[in-house]
Protein backbone atom coordinates (compact mmCIF):
# COMPACT_ATOMS: atom_id res chain seq x y z
CA UNK A 1 0.00 0.00 0.00
CA UNK A 2 1.80 3.74 -0.87
CA UNK A 3 1.70 6.22 1.63
CA UNK A 4 -1.09 8.70 1.72
CA UNK A 5 -0.51 12.65 0.83
CA UNK A 6 -1.01 14.80 3.86
CA UNK A 7 -0.82 18.39 3.81
CA UNK A 8 -0.23 20.55 7.15
CA UNK A 9 -0.01 24.28 7.00
CA UNK A 10 0.77 26.76 9.38
CA UNK A 11 -1.42 27.45 8.71
CA UNK A 12 -0.86 24.24 6.06
CA UNK A 13 0.96 21.23 5.53
CA UNK A 14 0.91 18.11 2.68
CA UNK A 15 2.69 15.20 1.92
CA UNK A 16 4.13 12.98 -0.94
CA UNK A 17 5.37 9.48 -1.41
CA UNK A 18 8.29 7.63 0.45
CA UNK A 19 11.15 8.52 -1.78
CA UNK A 20 13.71 5.16 -2.92
CA UNK A 21 16.37 3.76 -0.97
CA UNK A 22 17.12 3.56 2.49
CA UNK A 23 14.65 4.68 4.78
CA UNK A 24 13.58 4.56 8.60
CA UNK A 25 10.51 5.76 9.75
CA UNK A 26 9.46 7.88 12.96
CA UNK A 27 6.22 8.44 14.68
CA UNK A 28 4.60 11.18 14.50
CA UNK A 29 2.11 12.96 17.08
CA UNK A 30 -1.14 11.36 16.03
CA UNK A 31 0.34 7.89 15.86
CA UNK A 32 0.69 7.98 11.71
CA UNK A 33 4.53 7.59 10.91
CA UNK A 34 6.59 10.58 8.99
CA UNK A 35 9.26 8.33 6.75
CA UNK A 36 12.47 10.06 7.07
CA UNK A 37 15.31 8.66 4.35
CA UNK A 38 18.75 8.30 5.62
CA UNK A 39 20.90 10.94 3.71
CA UNK A 40 23.94 12.84 3.88
CA UNK A 41 25.01 16.42 2.49
CA UNK A 42 28.47 18.13 2.38
CA UNK A 43 30.27 20.32 4.62
CA UNK A 44 28.06 22.12 7.78
CA UNK A 45 29.74 24.98 7.72
CA UNK A 46 28.57 25.64 10.72
CA UNK A 47 30.56 22.98 12.74
CA UNK A 48 32.21 23.94 16.18
CA UNK A 49 34.66 26.71 15.98
CA UNK A 50 33.93 27.83 12.13
CA UNK A 51 33.07 31.38 12.81
CA UNK A 52 36.31 31.63 14.26
CA UNK A 53 38.20 30.57 11.22
CA UNK A 54 38.12 33.94 8.93
CA UNK A 55 36.77 34.25 5.25
CA UNK A 56 37.85 31.03 3.30
CA UNK A 57 41.29 32.40 1.49
CA UNK A 58 39.80 31.86 -2.06
CA UNK A 59 36.78 33.28 -3.23
CA UNK A 60 36.57 33.77 -7.20
CA UNK A 61 33.67 33.83 -9.83
CA UNK A 62 34.42 33.13 -13.36
CA UNK A 63 32.34 33.55 -16.28
CA UNK A 64 32.13 30.90 -19.03
CA UNK A 65 31.43 32.63 -22.85
CA UNK A 66 27.58 32.78 -23.30
CA UNK A 67 25.31 29.22 -24.49
CA UNK A 68 22.89 29.35 -26.77
CA UNK A 69 20.86 26.60 -24.96
CA UNK A 70 21.03 24.78 -21.56
CA UNK A 71 22.47 21.71 -23.59
CA UNK A 72 25.31 24.01 -24.59
CA UNK A 73 25.94 25.61 -20.94
CA UNK A 74 26.06 21.99 -19.27
CA UNK A 75 28.87 20.78 -21.21
CA UNK A 76 31.00 23.96 -20.61
CA UNK A 77 30.25 23.49 -17.07
CA UNK A 78 31.38 20.08 -17.17
CA UNK A 79 34.49 20.37 -19.06
CA UNK A 80 35.38 23.52 -16.47
CA UNK A 81 35.34 21.21 -13.30
CA UNK A 82 36.95 18.58 -15.56
CA UNK A 83 40.03 21.16 -15.62
CA UNK A 84 39.47 22.44 -11.85
CA UNK A 85 40.22 18.50 -11.12
CA UNK A 86 43.16 18.50 -13.33
CA UNK A 87 44.82 21.85 -11.80
CA UNK A 88 43.75 22.05 -8.12
CA UNK A 89 44.19 25.79 -6.14
CA UNK A 90 46.90 25.52 -3.52
CA UNK A 91 44.47 27.52 -1.06
CA UNK A 92 42.99 25.29 2.01
CA UNK A 93 39.69 26.50 2.07
CA UNK A 94 37.55 28.67 -0.09
CA UNK A 95 34.95 28.48 -2.58
CA UNK A 96 34.52 28.89 -7.04
CA UNK A 97 31.45 30.08 -9.14
CA UNK A 98 31.51 29.00 -12.62
CA UNK A 99 28.43 30.54 -14.55
CA UNK A 100 27.44 30.18 -18.43
CA UNK A 101 25.06 32.88 -19.59
CA UNK A 102 22.04 31.37 -21.84
CA UNK A 103 20.94 33.66 -24.12
CA UNK A 104 17.31 32.57 -23.65
CA UNK A 105 15.12 32.90 -21.46
CA UNK A 106 14.11 29.91 -19.27
CA UNK A 107 11.55 29.17 -16.63
CA UNK A 108 13.19 28.29 -12.99
CA UNK A 109 10.70 26.25 -11.73
CA UNK A 110 10.47 23.81 -15.37
CA UNK A 111 14.31 23.49 -14.63
CA UNK A 112 14.22 22.62 -11.23
CA UNK A 113 11.12 20.32 -12.03
CA UNK A 114 13.63 18.44 -14.41
CA UNK A 115 15.97 17.44 -11.65
CA UNK A 116 14.74 14.14 -10.47
CA UNK A 117 17.56 13.64 -7.99
CA UNK A 118 15.47 12.69 -5.30
CA UNK A 119 18.27 12.16 -2.82
CA UNK A 120 19.56 16.13 -3.47
CA UNK A 121 18.87 19.10 -1.36
CA UNK A 122 16.86 21.67 -3.80
CA UNK A 123 15.82 25.01 -3.66
CA UNK A 124 13.83 28.10 -4.91
CA UNK A 125 13.03 31.86 -4.63
CA UNK A 126 11.57 34.45 -6.09
CA UNK A 127 11.48 37.85 -5.27
CA UNK A 128 8.80 40.08 -4.98
CA UNK A 129 8.78 42.99 -7.43
CA UNK A 130 9.85 46.76 -5.96
CA UNK A 131 7.08 48.26 -4.74
CA UNK A 132 5.80 51.56 -6.20
CA UNK A 133 5.43 53.65 -2.80
CA UNK A 134 9.33 52.17 -1.20
CA UNK A 135 10.95 55.07 0.29
CA UNK A 136 13.50 56.69 -1.77
CA UNK A 137 15.93 55.62 0.70
CA UNK A 138 15.84 52.36 0.18
CA UNK A 139 15.68 52.26 -4.13
CA UNK A 140 17.03 54.00 -7.11
CA UNK A 141 20.53 53.86 -4.64
CA UNK A 142 22.90 50.88 -4.86
CA UNK A 143 25.53 52.93 -3.01
CA UNK A 144 28.39 50.24 -1.52
CA UNK A 145 29.08 53.05 1.10
CA UNK A 146 32.30 54.11 -0.84
CA UNK A 147 30.45 56.11 -3.26
CA UNK A 148 29.95 54.01 -5.83
CA UNK A 149 26.67 53.21 -7.50
CA UNK A 150 27.93 51.16 -10.24
CA UNK A 151 25.61 48.01 -10.55
CA UNK A 152 27.62 45.01 -11.27
CA UNK A 153 25.44 42.33 -11.56
CA UNK A 154 21.56 41.90 -13.06
CA UNK A 155 18.80 40.55 -10.36
CA UNK A 156 17.02 37.23 -10.85
CA UNK A 157 13.80 36.98 -11.47
CA UNK A 158 14.38 33.18 -9.87
CA UNK A 159 16.66 31.01 -8.63
CA UNK A 160 16.19 27.30 -8.52
CA UNK A 161 19.30 25.14 -7.00
CA UNK A 162 19.91 21.40 -6.51
CA UNK A 163 22.95 20.16 -4.36
CA UNK A 164 24.96 21.07 -1.59
CA UNK A 165 28.08 22.94 -2.20
CA UNK A 166 27.87 23.87 1.77
CA UNK A 167 25.21 23.79 4.13
CA UNK A 168 24.82 25.63 7.49
CA UNK A 169 22.25 23.42 9.98
CA UNK A 170 22.38 23.69 13.70
CA UNK A 171 20.13 22.58 16.81
CA UNK A 172 20.49 25.65 18.70
CA UNK A 173 19.19 29.00 18.01
CA UNK A 174 21.10 30.83 15.35
CA UNK A 175 23.98 32.96 16.62
CA UNK A 176 25.73 35.93 15.35
CA UNK A 177 28.55 32.52 15.46
CA UNK A 178 26.59 30.96 12.83
CA UNK A 179 25.84 34.32 10.80
CA UNK A 180 29.52 34.57 10.86
CA UNK A 181 30.03 30.69 9.59
CA UNK A 182 27.44 32.03 6.59
CA UNK A 183 29.09 34.93 6.00
CA UNK A 184 33.21 34.01 5.23
CA UNK A 185 31.81 31.63 2.53
CA UNK A 186 30.22 35.00 0.88
CA UNK A 187 31.70 37.96 -0.95
CA UNK A 188 31.04 41.33 -2.09
CA UNK A 189 33.36 40.62 -4.95
CA UNK A 190 30.89 37.48 -5.63
CA UNK A 191 27.47 38.58 -5.58
CA UNK A 192 25.76 35.64 -6.80
CA UNK A 193 27.27 33.36 -4.08
CA UNK A 194 24.14 32.83 -1.86
CA UNK A 195 22.99 31.23 1.12
CA UNK A 196 19.22 30.01 1.05
CA UNK A 197 17.28 28.73 3.59
CA UNK A 198 15.41 29.21 6.65
CA UNK A 199 15.04 29.35 10.22
CA UNK A 200 12.75 28.38 12.89
CA UNK A 201 9.92 30.94 14.30
CA UNK A 202 11.25 29.97 17.69
CA UNK A 203 14.28 27.97 18.14
CA UNK A 204 14.06 27.28 21.76
CA UNK A 205 10.91 24.93 21.33
CA UNK A 206 11.16 21.01 20.81
CA UNK A 207 10.91 20.36 16.80
CA UNK A 208 8.32 18.26 16.12
CA UNK A 209 9.11 15.06 13.21
CA UNK A 210 8.24 16.66 10.37
CA UNK A 211 10.90 19.75 11.21
CA UNK A 212 13.77 17.26 11.91
CA UNK A 213 15.69 17.71 8.98
CA UNK A 214 15.99 21.64 9.05
CA UNK A 215 16.93 21.87 12.40
CA UNK A 216 16.69 25.16 14.17
CA UNK A 217 18.07 26.77 10.48
CA UNK A 218 18.78 25.45 7.71
CA UNK A 219 20.85 27.73 4.84
CA UNK A 220 22.47 25.92 1.41
CA UNK A 221 24.82 26.98 -1.17
CA UNK A 222 23.59 25.12 -4.43
CA UNK A 223 26.14 23.39 -6.19
CA UNK A 224 23.96 23.76 -9.65
CA UNK A 225 21.73 26.77 -10.16
CA UNK A 226 19.53 28.22 -12.77
CA UNK A 227 18.75 32.10 -12.44
CA UNK A 228 15.64 33.13 -14.56
CA UNK A 229 16.74 36.77 -16.07
CA UNK A 230 14.39 39.36 -17.64
CA UNK A 231 15.92 38.49 -20.76
CA UNK A 232 18.36 35.28 -20.35
CA UNK A 233 19.31 32.91 -18.08
CA UNK A 234 22.51 32.13 -16.07
CA UNK A 235 23.53 27.93 -16.02
CA UNK A 236 25.96 28.19 -12.70
CA UNK A 237 27.83 25.70 -10.32
CA UNK A 238 29.22 26.48 -7.15
CA UNK A 239 32.52 24.23 -5.35
CA UNK A 240 33.40 24.50 -1.58
CA UNK A 241 36.34 23.08 0.44
CA UNK A 242 37.73 23.55 3.56
CA UNK A 243 40.23 21.20 5.24
CA UNK A 244 39.50 22.00 8.64
CA UNK A 245 36.61 21.13 8.38
CA UNK A 246 37.55 17.82 6.97
CA UNK A 247 35.97 18.65 3.00
CA UNK A 248 38.82 18.58 0.72
CA UNK A 249 38.92 20.49 -2.70
CA UNK A 250 39.07 16.69 -4.21
CA UNK A 251 35.96 15.49 -2.05
CA UNK A 252 34.25 18.79 -3.28
CA UNK A 253 35.03 18.34 -6.58
CA UNK A 254 34.09 14.31 -6.99
CA UNK A 255 30.88 15.58 -5.37
CA UNK A 256 30.15 18.18 -7.73
CA UNK A 257 31.21 15.93 -10.89
CA UNK A 258 28.38 13.22 -9.53
CA UNK A 259 26.01 15.96 -9.18
CA UNK A 260 26.64 17.55 -12.58
CA UNK A 261 26.58 13.97 -14.40
CA UNK A 262 22.97 14.02 -13.00
CA UNK A 263 21.84 17.27 -13.79
CA UNK A 264 18.67 17.67 -17.15
CA UNK A 265 19.61 20.39 -19.29
CA UNK A 266 15.83 19.96 -20.06
CA UNK A 267 12.80 21.90 -18.60
CA UNK A 268 9.97 19.88 -18.10
CA UNK A 269 6.47 21.86 -18.17
CA UNK A 270 4.68 22.35 -15.06
CA UNK A 271 0.42 22.58 -14.22
CA UNK A 272 -0.05 25.87 -13.19
CA UNK A 273 -3.74 25.63 -12.98
CA UNK A 274 -5.38 23.90 -10.09
CA UNK A 275 -4.06 20.83 -7.97
CA UNK A 276 -5.65 17.86 -9.58
CA UNK A 277 -6.54 16.10 -5.75
CA UNK A 278 -9.08 15.89 -3.43
CA UNK A 279 -9.05 16.37 0.41
CA UNK A 280 -9.58 13.02 1.73
CA UNK A 281 -9.12 14.17 5.48
CA UNK A 282 -8.84 17.75 7.34
CA UNK A 283 -8.45 18.00 10.92
CA UNK A 284 -7.01 21.81 12.96
CA UNK A 285 -4.91 21.70 15.53
CA UNK A 286 -5.88 23.06 18.18
CA UNK A 287 -9.76 22.55 18.31
CA UNK A 288 -12.17 25.45 17.89
CA UNK A 289 -12.66 24.73 21.35
CA UNK A 290 -9.29 24.71 22.72
CA UNK A 291 -8.46 27.74 20.44
CA UNK A 292 -11.24 30.41 22.11
CA UNK A 293 -10.14 29.14 25.48
CA UNK A 294 -6.78 30.91 24.54
CA UNK A 295 -7.95 33.32 23.11
CA UNK A 296 -10.38 34.44 26.26
CA UNK A 297 -6.56 33.52 28.07
CA UNK A 298 -4.70 36.28 25.84
CA UNK A 299 -7.84 38.56 26.45
CA UNK A 300 -7.93 38.21 29.92
CA UNK A 301 -4.23 38.83 30.50
CA UNK A 302 -4.00 41.79 28.18
CA UNK A 303 -6.44 43.35 29.63
CA UNK A 304 -5.26 42.58 33.37
CA UNK A 305 -2.39 43.97 34.91
CA UNK A 306 -0.39 40.85 35.90
CA UNK A 307 1.66 41.25 32.44
CA UNK A 308 2.94 44.04 29.96
CA UNK A 309 1.32 41.65 27.07
CA UNK A 310 -0.21 44.34 24.20
CA UNK A 311 -0.41 41.79 22.00
CA UNK A 312 -0.16 37.92 20.68
CA UNK A 313 -1.13 36.32 17.57
CA UNK A 314 -2.21 32.48 17.43
CA UNK A 315 -2.20 30.52 15.14
CA UNK A 316 -3.74 27.28 13.79
CA UNK A 317 -1.99 23.82 12.32
CA UNK A 318 -4.63 22.38 9.28
CA UNK A 319 -3.64 19.09 8.00
CA UNK A 320 -4.79 17.61 5.43
CA UNK A 321 -4.91 14.51 4.14
CA UNK A 322 -5.07 14.00 0.25
CA UNK A 323 -6.12 11.11 -2.39
CA UNK A 324 -2.73 11.69 -4.47
CA UNK A 325 0.37 12.76 -3.43
CA UNK A 326 0.97 16.47 -4.09
CA UNK A 327 3.99 17.64 -6.40
CA UNK A 328 5.76 20.61 -3.90
CA UNK A 329 6.55 22.26 -7.84
CA UNK A 330 3.50 21.84 -9.11
CA UNK A 331 1.94 24.22 -5.69
CA UNK A 332 4.79 26.51 -6.46
CA UNK A 333 3.44 27.18 -9.79
CA UNK A 334 0.28 27.47 -8.57
CA UNK A 335 0.66 30.29 -6.32
CA UNK A 336 3.45 31.85 -8.32
CA UNK A 337 0.52 32.68 -11.06
CA UNK A 338 -0.90 34.94 -8.60
CA UNK A 339 1.98 35.76 -6.54
CA UNK A 340 2.87 38.75 -8.33
CA UNK A 341 3.18 40.88 -4.87
CA UNK A 342 4.86 38.41 -3.24
CA UNK A 343 7.87 35.92 -2.62
CA UNK A 344 7.12 32.19 -3.72
CA UNK A 345 9.95 29.92 -2.04
CA UNK A 346 10.55 26.42 -1.81
CA UNK A 347 13.46 24.61 0.57
CA UNK A 348 14.22 21.32 1.28
CA UNK A 349 17.02 19.09 2.58
CA UNK A 350 17.94 16.02 1.06
CA UNK A 351 15.04 13.52 1.12
CA UNK A 352 13.01 15.67 3.35
CA UNK A 353 9.77 17.54 3.93
CA UNK A 354 9.44 20.41 1.53
CA UNK A 355 8.77 24.10 2.84
CA UNK A 356 6.77 25.91 0.35
CA UNK A 357 4.79 29.37 0.31
CA UNK A 358 3.84 32.60 -0.94
CA UNK A 359 4.69 35.29 1.75
CA UNK A 360 3.94 38.39 0.74
CA UNK A 361 5.61 40.27 3.80
CA UNK A 362 9.03 41.38 3.72
CA UNK A 363 10.92 40.55 7.01
CA UNK A 364 14.46 42.93 5.36
CA UNK A 365 15.99 43.49 2.61
CA UNK A 366 19.68 44.75 2.84
CA UNK A 367 22.31 45.82 0.07
CA UNK A 368 25.61 47.25 1.07
CA UNK A 369 24.16 49.54 3.72
CA UNK A 370 20.37 50.05 2.91
CA UNK A 371 17.65 48.61 4.80
CA UNK A 372 14.30 48.00 4.02
CA UNK A 373 11.60 46.90 5.74
CA UNK A 374 7.67 46.84 6.14
CA UNK A 375 4.89 46.77 8.16
CA UNK A 376 1.87 44.56 7.46
CA UNK A 377 -1.07 43.82 9.38
CA UNK A 378 -4.98 43.48 9.74
CA UNK A 379 -6.49 42.35 6.86
CA UNK A 380 -10.08 41.85 4.70
CA UNK A 381 -10.68 40.32 1.81
CA UNK A 382 -10.97 41.78 -1.43
CA UNK A 383 -14.41 42.83 -2.78
CA UNK A 384 -16.56 41.12 -5.53
CA UNK A 385 -17.24 44.75 -7.35
CA UNK A 386 -14.63 47.57 -7.85
CA UNK A 387 -17.03 49.59 -5.40
CA UNK A 388 -17.38 46.91 -3.40
CA UNK A 389 -13.73 46.59 -3.08
CA UNK A 390 -13.50 50.13 -2.48
CA UNK A 391 -15.75 50.14 0.83
CA UNK A 392 -13.99 47.48 2.36
CA UNK A 393 -10.71 48.93 1.87
CA UNK A 394 -11.95 52.02 3.34
CA UNK A 395 -13.40 50.14 6.37
CA UNK A 396 -10.34 48.88 6.88
CA UNK A 397 -8.45 52.22 6.84
CA UNK A 398 -10.73 53.93 9.38
CA UNK A 399 -11.38 50.28 11.32
CA UNK A 400 -9.87 51.73 15.50
CA UNK A 401 -9.11 47.94 15.88
CA UNK A 402 -6.95 47.43 12.79
CA UNK A 403 -5.55 50.60 13.20
CA UNK A 404 -4.65 50.14 16.78
CA UNK A 405 -3.20 46.16 16.03
CA UNK A 406 -1.11 48.22 12.64
CA UNK A 407 0.32 51.07 14.88
CA UNK A 408 2.03 48.16 17.04
CA UNK A 409 3.28 46.49 14.17
CA UNK A 410 5.13 49.72 12.75
CA UNK A 411 6.04 51.62 15.55
CA UNK A 412 7.79 48.47 16.94
CA UNK A 413 9.45 47.83 13.71
CA UNK A 414 10.40 51.78 13.55
CA UNK A 415 11.63 51.60 16.87
CA UNK A 416 13.70 48.50 16.06
CA UNK A 417 15.50 49.94 13.20
CA UNK A 418 16.52 53.52 15.05
CA UNK A 419 18.70 51.33 17.84
CA UNK A 420 21.06 50.01 14.91
CA UNK A 421 20.49 52.32 11.91
CA UNK A 422 20.68 56.03 10.93
CA UNK A 423 18.26 58.38 8.72
CA UNK A 424 15.21 55.78 9.43
CA UNK A 425 12.21 56.87 7.06
CA UNK A 426 8.34 55.80 7.28
CA UNK A 427 6.66 56.48 4.04
CA UNK A 428 3.98 55.68 3.66
CA UNK A 429 2.97 55.54 7.68
CA UNK A 430 -0.60 54.04 6.50
CA UNK A 431 -1.95 52.29 3.08
CA UNK A 432 -3.65 49.51 1.39
CA UNK A 433 -1.76 46.84 0.08
CA UNK A 434 -3.99 45.24 -2.18
CA UNK A 435 -3.35 41.08 -3.26
CA UNK A 436 -5.30 39.43 -5.27
CA UNK A 437 -7.53 37.74 -2.67
CA UNK A 438 -6.98 39.84 0.47
CA UNK A 439 -5.62 43.26 1.41
CA UNK A 440 -4.06 44.57 4.22
CA UNK A 441 -2.67 48.06 6.07
CA UNK A 442 0.82 48.32 5.43
CA UNK A 443 3.64 50.74 6.20
CA UNK A 444 7.33 51.21 4.15
CA UNK A 445 10.63 51.71 6.05
CA UNK A 446 13.67 52.18 4.97
CA UNK A 447 17.24 53.09 7.31
CA UNK A 448 20.60 53.16 6.71
CA UNK A 449 22.84 50.34 8.43
CA UNK A 450 25.84 52.06 9.95
CA UNK A 451 28.00 49.16 9.19
CA UNK A 452 27.45 45.95 7.11
CA UNK A 453 27.79 43.61 10.29
CA UNK A 454 25.03 44.48 12.09
CA UNK A 455 23.10 42.63 9.53
CA UNK A 456 22.65 39.52 12.19
CA UNK A 457 21.27 42.57 14.86
CA UNK A 458 18.41 43.28 12.21
CA UNK A 459 18.22 40.13 11.57
CA UNK A 460 17.60 39.59 15.55
CA UNK A 461 15.77 42.43 16.11
CA UNK A 462 12.93 41.70 13.13
CA UNK A 463 12.15 38.78 13.65
CA UNK A 464 9.58 37.58 14.88
CA UNK A 465 7.66 40.54 13.83
CA UNK A 466 4.80 41.80 16.17
CA UNK A 467 2.60 40.89 13.25
CA UNK A 468 3.32 36.94 13.73
CA UNK A 469 4.20 36.82 17.32
CA UNK A 470 2.99 39.78 19.65
CA UNK A 471 4.17 42.39 22.02
CA UNK A 472 6.66 42.51 24.35
CA UNK A 473 8.41 39.92 22.15
CA UNK A 474 9.54 37.29 24.83
CA UNK A 475 6.45 37.77 26.67
CA UNK A 476 4.21 37.13 24.13
CA UNK A 477 6.72 34.25 22.93
CA UNK A 478 6.11 32.56 25.92
CA UNK A 479 2.34 32.50 25.81
CA UNK A 480 2.62 30.83 22.19
CA UNK A 481 4.72 28.11 24.00
CA UNK A 482 2.03 27.81 26.27
CA UNK A 483 -1.03 27.66 24.55
CA UNK A 484 -0.22 26.53 20.58
CA UNK A 485 0.00 22.69 20.84
CA UNK A 486 1.84 22.27 17.29
CA UNK A 487 5.04 23.43 16.66
CA UNK A 488 5.73 26.14 14.05
CA UNK A 489 8.37 25.47 12.79
CA UNK A 490 10.07 27.31 9.91
CA UNK A 491 6.35 28.64 9.12
CA UNK A 492 6.14 32.43 10.11
CA UNK A 493 10.24 32.94 10.73
CA UNK A 494 12.76 34.34 8.33
CA UNK A 495 12.77 32.87 4.38
CA UNK A 496 15.70 34.04 2.49
CA UNK A 497 19.37 34.75 1.27
CA UNK A 498 22.66 36.04 2.55
CA UNK A 499 24.85 37.27 0.21
CA UNK A 500 28.06 39.01 0.17
CA UNK A 501 27.23 42.40 -1.41
CA UNK A 502 23.14 42.09 -0.49
CA UNK A 503 20.69 39.53 1.46
CA UNK A 504 16.95 39.53 1.28
CA UNK A 505 13.74 37.98 3.70
CA UNK A 506 10.51 37.15 3.47
CA UNK A 507 8.47 36.23 6.65
CA UNK A 508 7.05 33.08 6.25
CA UNK A 509 3.37 33.03 6.10
CA UNK A 510 1.17 31.35 3.72
CA UNK A 511 3.45 28.20 3.19
CA UNK A 512 3.04 24.44 3.44
CA UNK A 513 5.59 21.70 4.51
CA UNK A 514 4.80 18.82 1.93
CA UNK A 515 5.94 15.65 3.61
CA UNK A 516 5.08 11.79 3.08
CA UNK A 517 3.54 9.99 5.76
CA UNK A 518 2.53 6.86 6.25
CA UNK A 519 -0.22 4.63 7.80
CA UNK A 520 0.96 2.38 11.01
CA UNK A 521 2.04 -1.13 10.23
CA UNK A 522 2.21 -0.45 6.49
Amino acid sequence: MSPSSSLYSGRLLFSRPASKGLVRRLLARDGSRWVRPSCSLSMNGCAAGASDFGAVTMCETRALPAASAPQEAVGQLRAAVAALNADPPASSSGIIRIEVPIRQRGDAIEWLQAQRQSSLPRCFFSARAPLPDTPALAVGSSSNGNGSHKEQWEQPVSVAGVGSAVFFRGTDPFSLHDWRAIKRFLSRDCPMIRAYGAIRFDASSDASVEWEDYGAFYFVVPQVEFSELEEGSVLATTIAWDDSLSWTYQSAVDELQSTLHEISPCSVKVNRSTLQTAIVNLNHVPTKASWDLAVTQALRMIKGSQTELVKVVLARCSRYITDTCIDPLELLACLKVEGQNAYQFCIQPPDAPAFVGNSPEQLFHRKYLNISSEALAGTRARGKTRADDFQIGQELLLSIKEDTEFTIVRDSIKKKLEMICDEVVVNPSKALRKLPRVQHLSAQLAARLRNEDDEFDILNALHPSPAVCGLPTEEARQFIRDYEIFDRGMYAGPVGWFGGAESEFAVGIRSALLGKLSCPGI
